[in-house]
């Protein structure tokens, strides 16, 4: 009885010891393999940006020796010829343009995200779902010619007319209608960033508990109420996420904009008015520029893109971070 006690204390012992001794030679090769290529694949994505970073610096330094970077980014006018170079006109072309395309493209996208999974029937789902992952697969130069001669005859004939008599006391909608400029070219990115808001907002909403909503109607609330209280509130997060997709694509956006906006490098209230955008101005001029003082401008250019959506996504973190809080609650 004593031996047979005494085994199967050994045996305890035996498997408490090897515990410990397996615990002590942690992870095993594979894992650090695994481990050390995850780093590596994640810490590539860091190269690669300060990669393209250094590339725009080394080739805008000769512009530096022309212009100061304040009066670079301050200055208004842009003659290669004279070798005066001003990036303001392009910043306030693409700041206008994207902020017109958001305004425009947020409310039309959450409403049909909401309408699809909160009140369409069953089979207009995946009808409009496969209309809305088209519009994503169109490629820009097609909204381009769509928004050259669809769009711009529409605002220049109806819309921009209209605008003119109602609310021409208003800066924003003074001037000759031409169709091309910032209005154009804001409605064309908006058409192309809806997609990106819409496909995220969807599956945000879809994964929004299905107890929250009977709660809410349960307790005597209308639909749009359960909506507004308890649907909307829950997804804020990801719709604000992919609105920042779509901000991210109406900064970058080339060729559609160039082909409506007009590209006149001026500082314009009205948005019936021609402008530049940076995408659009540094492909329209990389190929034809000539001297080291040009390449240096539009590398510039380059650079003021980089840092302005360097800039919008650490605001938009900021606004997501905020949001994920919650209101701060006064103290009694």
């Amino acid at each position: 009885m004593l031996d047979s006690t005494e085994k199967s204390v050994g045996v305890g012992s035996g498997a408490l010891l090897a515990g410990p001794t397996e615990e002590r030679r942690g992870p095993s090769y594979g894992d650090r393999v695994w481990a050390g290529l995850m780093v590596a694949l994640g810490g590539s994505i860091l190269v690669a940006a300060g990669l393209v970073l250094l590339m725009l610096y080394r080739l805008a330094r000769p512009l530096g020796a022309v212009v100061s970077p304040l009066a670079f980014l301050s200055g208004s006018d842009w003659d290669p010829m004279s070798n005066a170079f001003g990036a303001l006109p392009f910043i306030y072309g693409t700041v206008v343009t994207s902020v017109l395309a958001m305004l425009v493209a947020v409310p039309a996208s959450v409403g049909m995200a909401v309408f699809l999974v909160e009140m369409a029937p069953a089979w207009v789902r995946p009808v409009v779902s496969f209309l809305i992952e088209t519009l994503a697969a169109i490629p820009s130069v097609v909204y381009g010619l769509w928004g050259l001669f669809v769009l711009v005859p529409w605002l220049r004939g109806s819309v921009e007319p209209f605008l003119g008599k109602a609310f021409g006391f208003l800066p924003l909608f003074q001037g000759p209608p031409i169709g091309l400029g910032y209005l154009a070219a804001g409605l064309v990115l908006a058409v192309m960033i809806l997609p990106t808001i819409a496909s995220v907002s969807i599956e945000v909403l879809k994964t929004v508990p299905v107890p929250l909503r009977e709660g809410a109607l349960g307790l005597g609330a209308t639909r749009w109420e359960a909506i507004r209280m308890t649907v909307l509130p829950y997804a804020r997060n990801g719709i604000l996420g992919g609105s920042l997709l779509g901000l991210g694509r109406a900064l970058g956006e080339t060729m559609a904009v160039t082909m409506v906006i007009g590209n006149s490098p001026s500082i314009r209230a009205s948005l019936f008015a021609p402008g530049y955008t940076l995408p659009a101005v540094i492909a329209n001029e990389f190929a034809e520029a000539t001297g080291a003082v040009q390449i240096g401008a539009l590398a510039g250019l380059g650079l003021v893109l980089f840092g302005l959506s360097v800039v919008l996504n650490a605001v938009a973190r900021l606004l997501v971070q905020g949001v994920a809080r919650g209101p701060k609650r006064r103290r009694a």
